[in-house]
């Protein structure tokens, strides 16, 4: 199918794709649509996106882990052994 041949609306999504958009399918109760729809366009609109992204991960998104260094130090290590025995090697000139 040529690029002629696409619909209109098969246009306008690729080209927003190329922006960097997704689409999201969201299942929720009717009264929440109008309430989600706000939500979308504030993320969209460039003067609300930073301060609604930030309310919006410091009250519903859960906290990420800073990476493999969090994790570790978040492990519970009572009781292992993190002490390993010297080993020297073997001679290379065998």
């Amino acid at each position: 199918m040529t690029n002629t041949n696409l619909s209109p609306v098969t246009k306008w999504r690729k080209r927003r794709q190329r922006q960097g958009f997704v689409r999201v399918e969201i299942q929720i109760r009717k009264e929440d649509a109008s309430l989600m729809r706000d939500v979308a366009s504030a993320l969209v609109d460039p003067e609300r996106e930073a301060e609604t992204r930030a309310v919006l991960r410091e009250k519903i998104a859960a906290p990420r882990p800073g990476g493999l260094k969090a994790l570790l130090a978040s492990a519970p290590l009572d009781g292992v052994d993190l002490e390993r025995s010297r080993d020297v090697g073997r001679d290379a000139a065998l």
